[in-house]
């Protein structure tokens, strides 16, 4: 078996310098978390592609989802991702998981452990942002999904959760 590469173990070391807990999976360039946002429990998966010196960052969660529903989730992603400048947001039709995925292209081998940082909040952010939109898809009955504007759902801002440290800016 070969050994971790460079790129990998700077992963690791960066998610060491957060606190945050990883595994290696045995054999390949990719480290395992799990993390708690404010609406639900993200898997993420943290994978080097040494040749090219890139780095994958892919937050998942499970999401249920029946074929009625299944346009709707699809067009919520959609125009989700049209306002992203980073990432982008996915679903697996045949594992049944919302996925959000951010890549970066690295300059050096031991990649910058401020970027890998980002990337991981952002994966976690933007996924605790989508789950209740997409739960609310999946909630709704069959007979009225035709009814939901999903541009009106995106607009409802009682589903963003506290930005941290805003709470201390209230008069």
């Amino acid at each position: 078996m070969r050994p971790p590469s460079l790129q990998i173990l700077s992963v690791e070391e960066a998610f060491g310098q957060n606190s945050w807990h990883c595994e290696a999976v045995e054999g390949k360039d990719v480290l395992r978390s799990v993390f708690t946002g404010h609406h639900t429990r993200i898997e993420l998966v943290a994978q080097a592609y040494t040749p090219m010196n890139a780095l994958a960052i892919i937050g998942e969660m499970p999401l249920p989802l029946d074929e009625e529903h299944q346009s709707a989730v699809l067009e919520l992603l959609a125009r989700a991702n049209k306002s992203l400048n980073l990432g982008g947001f996915e679903f697996d039709l045949d594992r049944g998981r919302l996925v959000f995925r951010i890549t970066n292209v690295f300059e050096k081998e031991k990649y910058d452990a401020d970027i890998i940082t980002s990337m991981v909040h952002c994966a976690v952010a933007e996924l605790d942002r989508i789950a209740p939109y997409a739960t609310t898809i999946v909630r709704t009955p069959e007979d009225l999904l035709p009814d939901l504007d999903i541009q009106l759902l995106l607009m409802r801002e009682d589903f963003i959760p506290p930005v941290p440290g805003d709470e201390d800016d209230l008069p």
